[in-house]
């Protein structure tokens, strides 16, 4: 039995399956990704315009990416991104702490593919840190580091200024979160740093929770340990915030005599260059004064990252005058309360009476 009544119902039906059909092969056939065109950010932007965006000189940029290149190589994922322009929206990113996706656009790339591309050079970067974070490592270099801490304002025999900052961090569930808020009521992870007197990060420790307090983070820490072992020559300078050691100076909490007033006033100018190292790696890369998002472990390879590049700046004299410092207002100031006449705070005496 016939179910069209005449040869043009029939050429009809036929019609229309065959438009389903074809209708059918283009849906399915493959997109054909289109890549965003790549532009070279060191030709197409003048010398201060790169600097503003990119936090360095183009000349330093290069010697930046020259120390990254065996480390980082092409992407074969979107489009090969080359290992330049890697360098360089990772630290564009870093330092701006632009919208992922805007920042992205600019490079010609996607939002994951840049995530992806700072996570690798952060690893990369932080892969150096033993390299370009350090203490003295001879009597020459610890010599010429305490001098230079001299200079600023009589203090003598000091190796490094010791202190702490938050660095924020997106909220945290579940019963671990309430560690990670700080006094101030934020989400952080507490990171403790030293500095020399050209503010150069000498030592660094980023994992502890933001409740932690300061003294615990440095009495856990590999650096106390080594100046127990009397490694080096000289002593640390920190705040109230710390306990009082023969190795580890701090500030006189109710001072008697001129000598200890003397003290104190050349003891807070010479650790203010802790204060200063903050505000500077913080002004150049502003991903650390806001929240920072993604996993622990490359929120804190970020950080690391940053004190690198931090350093590198330092030691090719790159500065960014046109940047206002941040001021870090985050340091736990909680003085701890010691019985003045115990052994450490007798050898800060002998020490007062000595050079003060």
């Amino acid at each position: 039995m016939d179910i069209f009544d005449d040869d043009n119902e029939l050429r009809t039906y036929r019609d229309e399956i065959e438009e389903i059909r074809n209708f059918r092969n283009i849906g399915s056939r493959r997109r054909v990704k289109i890549y965003n065109s790549r532009s070279n950010p060191m030709e197409e932007l003048s010398e201060s315009d790169f600097k503003h965006r990119y936090r360095f000189s183009k000349e330093n940029m290069v010697k930046i990416i020259n120390i990254l290149r065996n480390d980082l190589s092409m992407d074969s994922r979107g489009g090969s991104i080359p290992v330049e322009l890697q360098v360089m929206a990772a630290i564009r990113y870093w330092g701006r702490h632009e919208i992922q996706e805007d920042c992205a656009e600019i490079h010609g790339m996607s939002q994951q593919t840049l995530s992806r591309t700072a996570k690798r050079v952060a690893i990369a970067l932080a892969s150096k840190s033993s390299i370009y974070i350090k203490m003295p490592s001879n009597l020459r270099e610890e010599t010429e580091t305490i001098r230079k801490f001299e200079t600023i304002c009589g203090f003598p025999h000091i190796t490094g200024a010791i202190d702490c900052t938050h660095i924020k961090i997106r909220k945290v569930g579940g019963d671990v979160g309430q560690y990670y808020i700080n006094r101030k009521g934020h989400y952080s992870i507490n990171t403790q740093m030293v500095c020399n007197a050209d503010l150069k990060i000498c030592d660094i420790v980023c994992h502890w929770r933001g409740s932690t307090h300061d003294a615990r983070i440095w009495r856990e820490s590999s650096i106390k340990r080594r100046f127990e072992e009397r490694e080096f020559k000289g002593k640390l300078i920190g705040d109230g915030g710390y306990p009082c050691t023969p190795y580890l100076l701090t500030p006189v909490l109710r001072p008697r005599n001129e000598a200890e007033r003397r003290y104190n006033y050349s003891h807070i100018r010479t650790r203010n260059v802790i204060e200063r190292c903050f505000g500077v790696l913080k002004a150049r890369f502003r991903i650390l004064l806001e929240i920072m998002r993604g996993s622990f472990n490359t929120i804190k390879t970020t950080i690391v990252a940053c004190a690198v590049l931090h350093n590198l700046a330092i030691e090719f004299d790159d500065t960014l005058s046109y940047e206002t410092p941040y001021t870090d207002s985050d340091e736990d100031t909680e003085a701890i309360e010691q019985d003045s006449n115990n052994l450490t705070h007798i050898t800060r005496n002998i020490f007062i009476e000595n050079f003060f």
